[in-house]
C-alpha cells in the first residue's frame, strides 16, 4: 500500500496554517493515487491531558474543509510496543544517556569544528562501562540513544531538492520515558505503508535522521516534500497569540471553513481571489512544480 499522512499533535487548536498543511498533504497523496491516513501524535501525555478535547475539536474541523481519510485513526499513545519492540530491534547499538539538557548544552557549546555550526551530542555516555552506568541509575533514569557513527545522509525533497544533513546519536527515548518523535514517527510510517511525508519545512532539519532510522529498521525512506511555513506580518510562524487563526476563532469573525479552503486555494495560486473552491477542484488544478517556495503570510482582520 502506498500512502500518504496527516499526524498532528493534540495540544491546540489547528490554525489556518496546520489546515493548509493537511490540505498540501491530501493534495500530494490523492495526485499520486495515494491513500491519506490520519496519525494523532499524542505521546506527550502531559501537554495532551493539558489539551483535554482538543483531539476532538481538531477532527472536527479537518473535516469541515472535506477531508476524508482511509483506514483507522492511529494514535501513537496506542503504541508504545511497537516503539519498545523497534529499540529491541537496534539491539546495541542503542546505549544510555544520563547527561541532561544543561549538560548538553555546555558540552554543545564547546568548539567543535563542525561543518555549517551543526553541534552533535558530544557522546558522553557512549562508552561507558557497565559499572559507570550503573552508577549514574542511582541518581538519574537515563534516556535512550541510538549509535549513528557521525553518518551523513541526503533525502530528496519534492519542494526544497537535495537536502544533505548530519545524525548525531539522538535520543529514542527521553529520560521521562516518553518515546521520541524521531523514533516514534519512523516506526509508525513504516507500520502504517506511508512512503510520502508532506509536512512543514520547519521539521526539514529532522528528515535526515529519520531517513537514516527508516534504513535501519528495515523500512524504505518516503519521498519528502517539505513546506513553507504560514507566518504573521512579522514573519513569526503563525500561533493561537496571532488573532483568530482556528475555525473556531475566524467563525466568530464571520468566516467559515468554505472561506478557509478559499484561503487555502489561494494562497496555493491553485484559485483566484474569493473564488468558490472544493477540495476536488483543487485537485484537478494541483501542480507541486508551481507552488510557493516561501513563507505565506496570513494577516486578516476581523469582519
Amino acid at each position: 500500500m502506498a500512502a500518504g499522512r496527516y499526524a498532528p499533535s493534540p495540544t491546540s487548536d489547528l490554525h489556518v496554517g496546520n489546515l493548509r498543511t493537511a490540505v498540501l498533504a491530501w493534495l500530494f497523496a490523492r495526485s499520486t493515487g495515494r491513500d491519506f491516513l490520519l496519525r494523532v501524535e499524542d505521546l506527550d501525555t502531559d501537554r495532551v491531558r493539558a489539551a483535554d478535547g482538543t483531539e476532538a475539536r481538531q477532527l472536527t474541523d479537518l473535516a469541515a474543509l472535506g477531508l476524508v481519510f482511509d483506514g483507522e485513526l492511529v494514535r501513537q499513545s496506542d503504541r508504545h510496543d511497537a516503539y519498545a519492540a523497534a529499540v529491541t530491534a537496534l539491539g546495541d547499538r542503542v546505549y544510555e544517556c544520563y547527561c541532561t539538557r544543561r549538560e548538553i548544552a555546555q558540552a554543545a557549546s564547546a568548539p567543535h569544528g563542525e561543518p555549517d555550526g551543526f553541534r552533535p551530542y558530544p557522546g558522553t555516555c557512549r562508552d561507558l562501562t557497565e559499572r559507570e552506568r550503573a552508577e549514574r541509575r542511582r541518581t538519574r533514569r537515563p534516556a535512550l540513544r541510538i549509535r549513528a557513527d557521525d553518518a551523513w545522509v541526503a533525502i530528496a525533497d519534492e519542494l526544497m531538492g537535495r537536502v544533505t544533513g548530519p545524525v548525531d546519536d539522538f535520543v529514542l527515548r527521553r529520560g521521562d520515558g516518553v518515546w521520541a518523535y524521531n523514533l516514534a514517527v519512523v516506526v509508525d510510517d513504516i507500520a502504517m505503508g506511508v512512503d510520502q511525508v508532506v509536512r512543514g519545512d520547519d521539521l526539514l532539519s529532522s528528515a535526515p535522521r529519520q531517513a537514516w532510522l527508516t534504513e535501519q529498521l528495515g523500512g524504505t525512506v518516503p519521498a519528502y516534500a517539505h513546506v513553507p511555513l504560514v507566518v504573521n506580518p512579522d514573519g513569526v510562524r503563525l500561533a493561537k497569540r496571532d488573532g483568530a487563526v482556528s475555525l473556531t476563532d475566524l467563525a466568530a469573525t464571520g468566516r467559515d471553513a468554505a472561506w478557509v479552503l478559499r484561503w487555502i486555494g489561494e494562497s496555493l495560486g491553485l484559485s483566484a481571489e474569493g473564488e468558490a473552491v472544493t477540495l476536488d477542484l483543487l485537485l484537478t488544478r494541483f501542480d507541486p512544480d508551481a507552488l510557493p517556495r516561501t513563507p505565506t503570510v496570513f494577516a486578516h482582520s476581523p469582519a
